[in-house]
């Protein structure tokens, strides 16, 4: 069990779509041009071989092998537009030609022999960058096979005078053995390279999304609020308008009409007041107890059948500070706390404490806990293990993934805090962010701050 929120952010960026789909992103373009270059570097070799040093090759099939990837490239590029971009299986195809026709120039050329082999690196590389790991792996099976295959058999290099141009047995067993550890390392590194890259951009993009969100949230909170107070006067006046009415009806129809008008008015009244609870583009309001943001990231979550418990501890004389309304935090906080609501047995625990120097906020649950082999890495993008049976039936369909823990940490440390995982003493996971006072804390013995700014 991997203790992450499964929100919409993990919905909306499955990392299988990530590692699995990399393959799309490479266009048919790209890999033509790629080929045109080798097919150029063949050529210019092939005529040095010959003239400056001399080899006496089978210039009718090496030139037909080169030919084979020249007719491909031409197919390609006037079978496809520019912008085509290759699928998975259209890709390790390409790869898996380009590196046949590399084997059977190598063939034809004294195998192991000549240095050129180590090129089928540049076709294993481009496969652990944008294939699966199940397709890179076959890739990489089949160069490992295709090269030693060129220990046994393969034409000599030869000059006119007939002196054959070999490496000793033990260089060219080196060769191969520096080559197919260079194609496992190579194939599995970069692969993994890339895929922790992908997830760590992925992840910071679901991070921006949600705070985008929770700014757009608040906007709109700023807006109905504002919308409450603009319409509340010409409300009353409404109000008073038919209650004067009412007193001087004339008859019973024309006093129900205005008793009618009068409760819709005070209907709307209530609601507006209602909605305005969220907040408005209050000076005042931007800056807040802490406690008070506690408790809005707290909310959602305290009527899913698991007591939220907030307790506030002062280790000194001081006072509890204020802090800005900031997005980022009050989102980063509810991710913690909806973490941590998901895994508990019946309590949560917040504890939210502040002394001269320092804030924190200790949130702790009663459920299993991390697993402990997976606390080193919380915070990062796309954790996939699970201990078996760790989530309730409840929670059935759960998506533990790592992305809510990495979003909440990327958020809170971008105001500075420091987090900490672990487990509790009596079980149960615990997070602990903790800020300097200095960096968090808004004063509030401040100069007045004016009128409220109307909502557009």
């Amino acid at each position: 069990m991997i203790e992450t929120p499964h929100s919409s952010e993990t919905d909306a960026l499955d990392p299988r779509l990530a590692f699995d789909n990399r393959a799309h992103w490479v266009r048919m373009q790209t890999l033509a041009r790629l080929r045109w270059i080798a097919v150029l570097g063949q050529v210019i070799s092939v005529i040095v071989a010959c003239g400056a040093l001399g080899l006496d090759l089978e210039t009718g099939l090496i030139v037909a092998a080169i030919g084979a990837a020249v007719i491909t490239n031409l197919m390609a590029t006037m079978a496809f537009p520019e912008n085509r971009r290759l699928s998975e299986t259209e890709l390790a195809a390409t790869l898996a030609f380009d590196m046949v026709q590399l084997w059977t120039l190598l063939l034809l050329t004294g195998g192991l022999h000549n240095p050129f082999a180590l090129f089928v690196l540049a076709q294993v590389a481009i496969a652990a960058l944008a294939l699966s790991a199940r397709r890179t792996f076959v890739l990489c099976a089949v160069a490992i096979v295709l090269w030693t295959a060129l220990v046994f058999v393969h034409l000599p290099l030869t000059t006119h005078s007939g002196e054959v141009m070999q490496l000793p047995p033990v260089f060219v067993l080196g060769f191969w053995v520096a080559i197919v550890i260079a194609i496992l390392f190579q194939g599995a590194y970069a692969h993994r390279v890339t895929s922790e890259l992908t997830a760590m951009s992925d992840a910071l993009t679901a991070t921006q999304m949600a705070l985008s969100r929770e700014q757009k949230l608040t906007d709109l909170g700023g807006v109905v609020a504002a919308a409450a107070h603009e319409l509340g006067t010409p409300l009353a006046t409404i109000v008073l308008v038919a209650s004067e009415m009412i007193e001087d009806a004339p008859d019973e129809d024309t006093r129900a009409d205005a008793q009618l008008v009068r409760d819709q008015a005070e209907r709307c009244r209530v609601i507006l007041r209602g909605m305005g609870q969220a907040g408005k583009q209050d000076e005042h309001i931007k800056v807040v107890p802490l406690v008070a943001v506690v408790e809005e990231a707290a909310d959602p979550h305290k009527d899913r059948g698991i007591d939220v418990v907030i307790e506030t501890i002062a280790h000194d004389s001081t006072s509890q500070p204020s802090i800005a309304r900031r997005p980022d935090v009050i989102h980063g906080l509810r991710n913690l706390v909806q973490n941590a609501v998901d895994f508990a047995a019946a309590e949560v625990l917040i504890e939210v404490s502040w002394s001269a120097d320092e804030v924190a906020i200790r949130i702790s649950d009663d459920g299993p806990g991390y697993p402990p082999e997976a606390l080193p890495r919380l915070g990062d993008p796309f954790l996939r293990k699970r201990r078996e049976g760790a989530v309730g039936a409840n929670r059935q369909g759960y998506e533990g993934m790592g992305l809510g823990l990495f979003i909440a940490k990327t958020l809170l440390e971008r105001s500075r805090a420091e987090l900490a995982f672990a487990n509790g003493r009596d079980g149960g996971a615990v997070v602990h962010a903790a800020w300097r006072r200095s960096d968090i804390s808004v004063a509030t013995d401040r100069a007045p701050l004016g009128e409220n700014r109307a909502t557009t």
